[in-house]
């Protein structure tokens, strides 16, 4: 159960940030083509004001079509319609004319080439082109994203990383107002089955001592972990009286290499406006502290805090066990992570599109489409790097390693 809640708030995440993209694409007159809860093949989709609205076979996130992703290259006709052309060669006529309009940058001539084009196709019974011409179409017509103003453009690709940000500092706010920020001494949730369950830990118990000695909120996770181990003994107040727990040996976690009894301390709440201030002081914290571990990503060290998205879920399904705020606050970190991951300036990411975008505003005019291309295979192999170092690390983690 609590990996399938870890896998479906991941889901929920990235469908909040497909939802970003859609809607402000609606707003500055992008309209998306298709916007899918989870990914398609689609199980239930309907059409409204020319949008494709659907849920998805494969129940993870969503996806958001966005018309005219990349300007519309002669040597596309080639590649998109290969099959028409090997099964039909009487189209070879009609579009070499459409490459030559390509080529030419004259699209209004493009779309008389392809509606050309479309209808001997048609006319041939040539099976597998309608898709394809409408995608052309979608990459010709005035909405295409990238016939779009500069502003238009990064509105609407930013609005996914930020939506995915503004999450975060919303979740971060709610945790410190009702779960609270600095610990009490207050045990609020043992874990079933953990070492403090068998040492006869129970919530509302005040630990006060460890191993004999007085411990504040502040100390009491740290002086468990630096036992690496050894047999650790609670002392807690239960209804007015000392007890003294039997003594058992904390487990390592090696998600964070720290080691626990399992169970989790009650926090203060914060109010309105010191809940905002933490939440902004957070966000921020954990901004440095993911551009160092990036700048750190060839020294050892720094490279063993990736994780890939099976640790991801392994950590928010281990959160749930410490209850619903340890959840939240592992889901907004990842919210946040998601939204600086996807704002590196490396395609296909958003940042990727902002780069290019703010670029081709610059010098007035498109980047070559195979610059975008080079670029692109460039952001897929540091990304496959990324996600490989993370999976190495998490096998690590899951292996005891």
């Amino acid at each position: 159960m609590s990996f399938a809640i870890a896998i479906l708030g991941l889901a929920f995440l990235i469908l909040i940030h497909e939802m970003g993209h859609f809607f402000a694409s609606l707003a500055v007159g992008m309209r998306p083509r298709k916007f899918y809860i989870g990914f398609p093949p689609a199980l239930v989709k309907v059409r409204r004001r020319g949008i494709e609205y659907g849920v998805g076979a494969i129940p993870l996130g969503g996806y958001v079509r966005i018309p005219g992703m990349h300007r519309p290259a002669a040597k596309d006709v080639d590649h998109v319609f290969s099959r028409a052309l090997h099964a039909a060669p009487e189209l070879v006529g009609p579009a070499e004319r459409l490459k030559r309009a390509l080529a030419a940058e004259d699209y209004e001539s493009a779309k008389l080439r392809l509606a050309e084009f479309h209808q001997r196709a048609l006319e041939l019974d040539v099976p597998s082109v309608e898709k394809q011409v409408v995608d052309l179409e979608d990459a010709l017509s005035p909405q295409a994203y990238w016939r779009a103003p500069t502003w238009k453009r990064i509105t609407a690709i930013a609005a996914g990383p930020l939506t995915n940000l503004v999450f975060a500092i919303v979740l971060f706010a709610v945790v410190f107002m009702v779960a609270g920020w600095n610990a009490t001494d207050k045990v609020a949730v043992v874990i079933k089955d953990s070492r403090a369950q068998a040492a006869g830990l129970k919530p509302n118990d005040q630990v006060v001592g460890i191993n004999g000695r007085p411990v504040t909120a502040d100390k009491i996770s740290n002086m468990i972990s630096a036992s690496h181990g050894r047999p650790v003994a609670l002392t807690v107040l239960r209804d007015g009286n000392l007890i003294t727990l039997r003594a058992q040996r904390p487990i390592l976690d090696t998600s964070d290499n720290r080691y626990r009894l399992g169970f989790a301390l009650a926090g203060q709440p914060l109010g309105f406006g010191p809940a905002i201030w933490q939440s902004f002081k957070t966000t921020g914290t954990v901004t440095r502290e993911t551009a160092s571990a990036l700048g750190g990503l060839f020294h050892s060290k720094d490279r063993k805090q990736f994780s890939s998205s099976v640790g991801i879920v392994k950590n928010s399904a281990d959160a749930v066990h410490y209850g619903w705020a340890s959840y939240l606050s592992i889901l907004a970190f990842i919210s946040l992570s998601l939204a600086l991951f996807n704002l590196l300036p490396l395609l296909p990411l958003d940042g990727g599109h902002i780069a290019f975008s703010l670029l081709e505003g610059i010098r007035g005019r498109a980047i070559a489409r195979e610059v975008y291309e080079r670029v692109s295979a460039v952001g897929i192999t540091l990304f496959l790097l990324l996600f490989i170092i993370g999976l190495s690390n998490d096998v690590s983690r899951l292996g005891g390693g």
